[in-house]
C-alpha cells in the first residue's frame, strides 16, 4: 500500500514518462493549467540536460516519444505569453547545454526545429523578443559542417532555404545594442562553418543586401560620432555628450571588428563587397574631401576623418583596403585648366634648396600637374565619386590628402597636427603594406631598407650592394613604386578616381622623404604643441633618419638650433617665479621620463598610437571648458601629456589645490620633501587653503616649463 505513493526519482525516465503523458492529456492550454504546463517544460529542460551527461536512457526515451513534436504541439495550441517565453527559454537551454553530438544531431534534424524558428512570436513583448534571439543563437553555436546541412533546404546541391539566417537578420539593426550583438555572432558562426553553398546562399541578392545596409549604418555611425564630438564641444558644462563620444567610438570599433572577422571568415566574395563598399561609401566619399578641406559643409570634421582612417587601418588589416587607402592619399582633385598657379609642395622652399646644394644633395624637381582626367562612375556601388565639394579658387591649389597631412603637422592645430602624425605612424605600422607603398609615402623606416639592401648584398646582388654603400637612398627606381604602381591603376580604372601619379613617378624616394622630414623639423621649432604630438612626431623622425647624416641637412640643423636656444631661454625665464624650489626635481623627473618615452619600442609606440589617436576626439570635446579660462594660446589649452609627465602634473596641481591643511594627504606629501612643497603652500586669511587665482597662473607657468622641458630632451637627443 505505502509502494502506491512511493515519490518519484527526479531525475529518471520515469519522471520523463510522467510528464510527457500529462503533456499528452493537455488539448489546449488556459490560465486553468498554464501553470503545470510551464513547471513541465521547465522540468523536461532539466531533465535532458541531466541525462545527456549522466543517463542516455533519458534522451533515448526522449527520442522514441517524439517529445519535440509535443513541443511543437504546445507551441500550436497556446496564445499564452507565459507558456511561449518557457517553450523558448526550454528549447534554447537544450541546445545551448547539450554535449553529445548525437543528441544534438537529432535536435536539429527535427523538421520541428524550423517550425520553431519561422513561428510568428509576438516580439512587441520584449521578453520575447530576448528568448528568441538566445534561442536562434544557441542553435548557431552548434553549426558544423555536418549539422548546418539540417538546417538548411538545398536542390541540386544549392541551397533555397535558410531559415536560421533569413530571420535573424530581420533583427541586424534592432536598437537593442544586446540583440544586435546576438545577430553578429550568429551569422558570424554562420560564415566560419564553411560550406560552400551556404556560403554561396548568404552572398545572393537578397541576402547581399544585409552587407550594403550595414556598411550604410557604419556610415552613419561615423557621422554621427562627428555630430557628437562637435556638440561637446559646445556644450562644456555637461559630461553627458562627452559620454556620447565614448559610446560612439566603441560602437566604430565594434563594427569594425565584426567587419574583420567577417572578412577573414574564408569567404573571397565577402571581403571584397566589404572592402569596395568601406571605400566608395566612406573613405572616397567623406574621409578623403574632409582631408583636403573641400567644403566648409562636409559631413566629417578633419580630426574625425584621421581618426576613421587610423581605426580602418588598424583593425581591419587587409592589404586591398590598406594598399587603396595609401594610394588614394595621393588622390588629385578635379581642377580647371589654371594648374600651373599651383604652389609646390610642402617643405619645397628656395631656402631649402640652397641648403641642399650645400650638402651636395640633390632631389629630382617637381613636375607640375598638367592633364587632369574627369572621374569616372564608381563600378560595384550606387555611389558617386569624390563629391566635387570645392570651389575653383580652392581646387588650384591641386593638393593631394598626403599633401594636406603634411600641412596640418606644420600649420595645423593641436588635433590635427596629432591625428595626422598618428595616420602616418599607423600607416608604418601596418604591416600588409608593401615597402615600395611606405617608400612612395616617404615614411619607409631607414633600418627596413637597409636590412633589406644587405641581405641581398650577401647573396650576391651587385646592384644591392652598390646602393648599400652610396651616399643616395631609396628604392630602385625602377621599383619604387611597383605596388603603388597597381594600385593607383586600381584606383583609376576600378573606381574612377584621378591620383597625382606623374608627379609621384618622377619623383624619387629621397625627395618623398624630404618632404617628411621638413614637415617634422617644422614641428619641432612650433612653441605650443602638445607632448603628445611630440611623442609622435620624434618616434616617427627617428625611424625616418637614415644611417648617414647627408639627409639630416644643415637647414635642418639651423632651425633646430635657433628653437633649441629659445626654448632655453624661455625655460629660464620660468626659473624666477615664487615655486622655483620646485623646477628642479620636476625637470629631472620629466626629463627622465621623457627620454624613456622617446626610446620606447616601436611595438609599444604602434600600441599607444592608435590609443592616442582616439583620445584625441575626447580631448577636444573636454577643451572648451579649459579655453574659456586662459587666454589665447596659453598652455592650458594642451593638456594631453604621456603619463609621465601627467603625474608630475597632477602631484603639483594637487599641492596647489585650494584645500584645509586637515585634508592632506602625507602619504602623497612624502614624493617631495617638506622645503620644495612649503613654498607653494601660499595660506589665505580667511580660508587658510590656497588662492584660485594664484593656483591658476601656477598651473600655467607649470605647463609652460613642462612643455618647454619636453620639447629639449627631444631636441637634445636629435642634436646630439
Amino acid at each position: 500500500m505505502w509502494l502506491f505513493w512511493r515519490t518519484r526519482n527526479r531525475f529518471s525516465v520515469e519522471e520523463l514518462r510522467y510528464l510527457t503523458d500529462e503533456l499528452q492529456k493537455v488539448h489546449v492550454v488556459n490560465e486553468a493549467n498554464q501553470d503545470f504546463v510551464i513547471e513541465a517544460l521547465r522540468s523536461i529542460a532539466e531533465l535532458m540536460i541531466y541525462g545527456d551527461q549522466h543517463d542516455p536512457s533519458i534522451f533515448e526515451y526522449f527520442m522514441e516519444k517524439q517529445i519535440m513534436g509535443e513541443f511543437a504541439r504546445i507551441l500550436r495550441i497556446s496564445n499564452l505569453s507565459r507558456v511561449l517565453l518557457q517553450l523558448l527559454q526550454t528549447m534554447g537551454i537544450m541546445i545551448q547545454n547539450l554535449r553529445d553530438e548525437h543528441s544534438v544531431h537529432y535536435i536539429l534534424s527535427s523538421e520541428h526545429i524550423n517550425f520553431f524558428i519561422t513561428y510568428p512570436f509576438d516580439f512587441r513583448i520584449d521578453e520575447m523578443l530576448s528568448y528568441y534571439i538566445s534561442f536562434l543563437r544557441a542553435i548557431s553555436g552548434k553549426l558544423n559542417k555536418d549539422t548546418i546541412s539540417l538546417l538548411a533546404k538545398t536542390e541540386d546541391d544549392e541551397v533555397t532555404s535558410f531559415p536560421l539566417y533569413v530571420e535573424a537578420l530581420k533583427f541586424a539593426f534592432h536598437q537593442d545594442s544586446m540583440i544586435r550583438v546576438a545577430i553578429r555572432t550568429l551569422t558570424l558562426n554562420v560564415y566560419h562553418v564553411g560550406d560552400e553553398s551556404v556560403n554561396r546562399f548568404v552572398c545572393r541578392v537578397p541576402l547581399s543586401d544585409y552587407f550594403s545596409h550595414m556598411v550604410q549604418h557604419f556610415q552613419k555611425q561615423c557621422i554621427d560620432l562627428d555630430k557628437s564630438a562637435a556638440r561637446s564641444s559646445r556644450v562644456a558644462d555637461s559630461s553627458l555628450p562627452v559620454s556620447c563620444v565614448e559610446d560612439a567610438i566603441v560602437q566604430i570599433e565594434d563594427t569594425l571588428y565584426y567587419f574583420s572577422d567577417v572578412m577573414s571568415s574564408g569567404i573571397p566574395y565577402l571581403e571584397r563587397f566589404i572592402t569596395d563598399n568601406i571605400l566608395q561609401a566612406l573613405v572616397f566619399r567623406l574621409l578623403l574631401p574632409s582631408l583636403q578641406r573641400q567644403s566648409a559643409d562636409l559631413d566629417l570634421s578633419v580630426t574625425t576623418s584621421m581618426y576613421l582612417l587610423c581605426c580602418i587601418l588598424h583593425i581591419l588589416k587587409n592589404k586591398d583596403m590598406a594598399s587603396t587607402v595609401a594610394a588614394a592619399l595621393f588622390h588629385q582633385p578635379d581642377c580647371p585648366d589654371d594648374m600651373k598657379r599651383r604652389t609646390p609642395p610642402n617643405g619645397y622652399t628656395s631656402e631649402h634648396d640652397d641648403c641642399k646644394s650645400e650638402n651636395h644633395c640633390t632631389t629630382a624637381s617637381v613636375v607640375e600637374q598638367s592633364n587632369e582626367d574627369e572621374p569616372n562612375s564608381l563600378s560595384s556601388v550606387s555611389w558617386k565619386c569624390l563629391p566635387n565639394h570645392s570651389p575653383p579658387s580652392d581646387c588650384c591649389h591641386g593638393n593631394t590628402p598626403r599633401e594636406h597631412l603634411l600641412s596640418y603637422i606644420t600649420e595645423g592645430d593641436d588635433s590635427q597636427a596629432l591625428g595626422s602624425l598618428c595616420l602616418f605612424a599607423t600607416l608604418l605600422q601596418t604591416k600588409e603594406l608593401d615597402e615600395s607603398m611606405l617608400d612612395a609615402l616617404g615614411i619607409l623606416p631607414q633600418r627596413k631598407q637597409h636590412k633589406k639592401l644587405l641581405l641581398q648584398a650577401l647573396v650576391g646582388e651587385d646592384l644591392a650592394e652598390g646602393q648599400l654603400f652610396s651616399s643616395s637612398s631609396g628604392l630602385n627606381d625602377d621599383s619604387i613604386h611597383s605596388d603603388f604602381d597597381i594600385y593607383v591603376r586600381k584606383l583609376q580604372d576600378k573606381y574612377g578616381l584621378q591620383c597625382h601619379h606623374p608627379q609621384a613617378r618622377q619623383m624619387t624616394s629621397k625627395a618623398h622623404r624630404y618632404q617628411v622630414l621638413d614637415a617634422l623639423v617644422d614641428l619641432f621649432c612650433r612653441s605650443k604643441v602638445s607632448a603628445d604630438v611630440r611623442l609622435v612626431g620624434g618616434w616617427l623622425f627617428r625611424q625616418l633618419l637614415s644611417h648617414g647624416e647627408e639627409e639630416f641637412t644643415a637647414f635642418h640643423l639651423r632651425r633646430l638650433k635657433d628653437s633649441y636656444k629659445d626654448c632655453s631661454s624661455k625655460l629660464s625665464e620660468e626659473s624666477g617665479g615664487c615655486w622655483c624650489d620646485m623646477l628642479l626635481p620636476i625637470i629631472k623627473e620629466a626629463w627622465r621620463n621623457c627620454k624613456k618615452e622617446i626610446d620606447v619600442s616601436s611595438v609599444a609606440i604602434a600600441e599607444g598610437v592608435y590609443e592616442i589617436v582616439k583620445h584625441c576626439i575626447l580631448a577636444s570635446c573636454r577643451i572648451t571648458k579649459a579655453d574659456e579660462d586662459c587666454p589665447e594660446g596659453s598652455p592650458t589649452k594642451y593638456l594631453e601629456y604621456p603619463p609621465c609627465i601627467s603625474k608630475d602634473i597632477e602631484t603639483f596641481c594637487w599641492c596647489k589645490q585650494p584645500m584645509g591643511k586637515e585634508e592632506i594627504d602625507t602619504g602623497r606629501m612624502e614624493e617631495y620633501s617638506h622645503s620644495y612643497t612649503e613654498p607653494l603652500m601660499l595660506t589665505d586669511d580667511t580660508k587658510g587653503g590656497c588662492r584660485r587665482e594664484t593656483f591658476s597662473s601656477y598651473k600655467l607657468q607649470l605647463l609652460t616649463v613642462l612643455n618647454n622641458c619636453y620639447k629639449l630632451q627631444q631636441l637634445n637627443m636629435l642634436n646630439t
